[in-house]
């Protein structure tokens, strides 16, 4: 978390309306602010929505948003823009970014995210691989049917809702299943390019992999899909004459967009610029598509190859949130908005339709329903990229912020809790408690803030004093949860040099019934975990564990991340199409580690028995009949 010194006036990065002048250098007053890095709250009023039984617990409201400097974003037009300065966010955290291992989100998780996606306001959602599985192909349907028919914002923005497939037909047809329902679909389809990855990948000429691209592309055109993106995968390390011929026989067949990935993170900036330049200059028929960038972050480059890419004529970029996806993850959607929000005018003058006061809600939820954390020292979103621990920079901010920071705080959504506001402890009262939350964000129904006030005097009982982040790691632990088949009820462990480790749990089931089980182990987390098993019995690995504090101190909460790998192999690989056991992640909070480590592993198990239970529910359908829509 960032310093309070922050606290000071400085001024927040240009504009990103192109009909504006530039921002003087100089300090004026008109563009002061007093801010300081505080975590703009309310992210599960998005969870409430897309999971009934969140919705019935809690349900958070974000602070008010304030409105994006961009103008009115052009038209959406499938294989053209008419402004020239507008940039397309594509993003794709649902589908590359789930390919991160432990990063498994259920629908349900998927559809909230999906939602504060289109609140963000990228323009395209790949929500998935619809032909990995039945349960990815229905929470693909479902964003459909929700996200890609609901207006959002003052100007009634709907994003596209993309859907990924091989240049197969029957990947075609699940993508196009899943996504015919919203206002504005769009298939993305993708074949290998490169040398290496049609010689020992497809085992095909490149005669038959044009042949391939031009016969998928036009099927799916003929489905009815007006909007279809093409990719010639390991486009970074394909032959340039080939490149050119390949897309020019797709935009014959029906491409809008031509997407150059950089599949391998392969290529160096000016490579990758110029790949672009000459893809625009000798391919013909160009003028009739979009192009797009797909940057990979095998060498750390995904960001600057992305904005080397659209400054060279892209203007369509695909991204994911804090950057997660396969391998070293994909170019961020916040370090690739933010540089062309604040570098505008080296940059041609591009400007996206992202409203950047969504960044921090968007981060923080990916977040915490992937399981991945980004690392403090994370440009943009990470907890200390607003933080100054150094004297000569703590010296300079507090006599003018523009010194040492380059974009404000309050542009990405990080707000300033009250400095002067009300400290918790033991002796707090439900008014105070519940004011705090509505300081925070949070608005707690009053059946529920009992229960929370119950779970809050519980630690105020062994802290002095209970901070914003302890009242954040509580609540986090209950919004972001997945449906809840098993819970805990009670855990109690022994340990130290006298003796086995031996722990107790105590879980109720979804039928209602409390088991009990005890375990011996070599720690009291194995034991505990132990236990578990014997009552849940899910065969499962243990593949990641991992804790931090909340907060400095002995007294500190506890965060626990744990990833499992299940017996679940319904699913297919979107690069290589082989079926894999998927991972699952948890996450718990508590002031006794022993309690954190158990309620991350039953919600890991419990996402494990919620995929497991949705693939059972796609499975009982008969042959032919599809999920009843909205329509």
């Amino acid at each position: 978390m960032a310093s309070a010194l922050l606290s000071s006036a400085k001024p927040s990065c240009a504009s990103a309306n192109p009909t504006s002048a530039p921002r003087p250098h100089a300090p004026t007053l008109s563009c002061f602010r007093a801010v300081a890095p505080r975590l703009s709250r309310g992210l599960a009023a998005a969870a409430a929505a897309a999971n009934p039984s969140v919705s019935r617990r809690c349900r958070a409201l974000a602070r008010p948003v304030r409105a994006s400097l961009a103008p009115r974003r052009p038209e959406y037009v499938p294989s053209r823009i008419d402004d020239p300065n507008y940039v397309r966010i594509f993003d794709t955290t649902l589908r590359d970014g789930e390919q991160s291992p432990g990063a498994t989100m259920t629908s349900a998780e998927k559809l909230v995210i999906a939602r504060q996606l289109a609140r963000l306001g990228v323009d395209i959602i790949e929500a998935g691989f619809p032909a990995s599985s039945p349960d990815d192909l229905d929470a693909v349907r479902s964003i459909a049917i929700e996200v890609g028919n609901t207006p959002v914002g003052e100007d009634g923005h709907v994003p596209v809702i993309c859907g990924l497939s091989r240049c197969n037909k029957r990947d075609i047809d699940a993508a196009w299943e899943a996504v015919r329902h919203a206002r504005r679909p769009r298939i993305h389809t993708f074949i290998a390019t490169s040398e290496i990855h049609m010689q020992h990948k497809l085992r095909k000429t490149p005669e038959q992999v044009v042949a391939i691209a031009r016969e998928m592309v036009a099927y799916a055109r003929s489905l009815g899909c007006t909007d279809v993106e093409f990719s010639p995968e390991d486009a970074g390390r394909s032959n340039r004459e080939f490149l050119y011929h390949i897309l020019e026989e797709v935009i014959k067949a029906g491409a809008t967009t031509l997407n150059i990935p950089d599949t391998v993170g392969y290529t160096l900036p000016y490579e990758f610029g110029k790949l672009i330049a000459d893809i625009k200059a000798n391919t013909p028929g160009i003028e009739n598509a979009i192009i797009s960038t797909h940057c990979q972050n095998d060498l750390g480059l995904a960001t600057a190859n992305t904005l080397a890419g659209a400054h060279a004529g892209a203007r369509q970029l695909e991204v994911t949130v804090n950057g997660i996806g396969e391998r070293a993850g994909n170019a961020s959607l916040e370090e690739v908005v933010m540089a062309i929000k604040c570098r505008r005018e080296l940059l041609g003058g591009l400007y996206t339709g992202i409203n950047s006061q969504h960044i921090t809600m968007s981060s923080k939820m990916v977040q915490e329903h992937s399981g991945l954390h980004v690392q403090p020292h994370k440009a943009i979103v990470g907890a200390n990229a607003f933080a100054h621990e150094s004297g000569i920079h703590q010296d300079g901010m507090l006599k003018y912020k523009g010194t040492y920071e380059i974009i404000s705080p309050d542009d990405i959504g990080l707000t300033r809790a009250n400095e002067f506001g009300i400290v918790l402890g033991k002796l707090s009262g439900r008014h105070a408690v519940r004011s705090k939350l509505v300081e925070l964000g949070y608005e707690i129904t009053d059946k529920e803030f009992e229960d929370f006030f119950k779970r809050y005097k519980e630690v105020a009982e062994k802290k002095k004093r209970v901070t914003d982040e302890d009242i954040e790691a509580l609540l986090s632990d209950e919004i972001f949860q997945p449906k809840v088949f098993w819970s805990l009820v009670d855990v109690q462990a022994t340990c130290g040099t006298l003796g086995l480790s031996t722990a107790t749990v105590k879980l109720i089931g979804p039928d209602g019934e409390e088991k009990i089980a005890c375990s011996v182990g070599t720690g009291p987390v194995d034991a505990a975990y132990k236990a578990v098993d014997e009552i849940i019995q899910i065969p499962t690995v243990l593949r990641e564990y991992g804790m931090t504090s909340v907060t400095e101190g002995i007294d500190a909460i506890a965060t626990t991340r744990v990833v499992v790998t299940g017996d679940v192999n319904d699913s297919k690989h979107a690069l290589t199409g082989h079926s894999f056991n998927r991972a699952f992640s948890g996450s718990g909070a508590a002031m006794d580690i022993v309690v954190s480590s158990v309620r991350a592993y039953l919600s890991a198990l419990n996402k494990i028995s919620s995929f497991v239970g949705a693939i059972k529910a796609s499975s009982e359908i008969p042959e032919g009949k599809s999920v009843q829509t909205a329509e």
